[in-house]
């Protein structure tokens, strides 16, 4: 019985500490999505930056190997643009998730 009631105790008070830190959870999801909506346009730009430096280095392997007469240049044009792609268009797809 006296387990029974020391669980009750337990219980209740972890559920009373629980409900107090709802007001401040809130604030601080608030406070944390303010933040990290300031800071998209910049990653955004960097993204972007990134992206067009991995394109024009791709296109330099590409261009040094189809003039050294590499038939297989196919896979190395696959692998730059993909990636170059990629690095564009998640910059579109951060400012749709997060609304910017």
């Amino acid at each position: 019985m006296a387990k029974q009631g020391l669980a009750t105790v337990a219980f209740l008070t972890l559920a009373m500490a629980a409900n107090a830190q709802t007001g401040d959870f809130n604030q601080g999801i608030s406070q944390a999505t303010g933040e990290i909506t300031g800071y998209i346009p910049t990653i955004v730009n960097l993204i972007m930056a990134i992206g067009g430096i991995v394109g024009v280095i791709g296109a330099i392997r590409i261009y040094q190997k189809w003039n050294n007469g590499d038939q297989d240049i196919n896979k190395e044009l696959m692998s730059f643009g993909g990636s170059a792609l990629f690095l564009i268009l998640a910059p579109i797809a951060v400012r749709a998730i997060f609304g910017v």
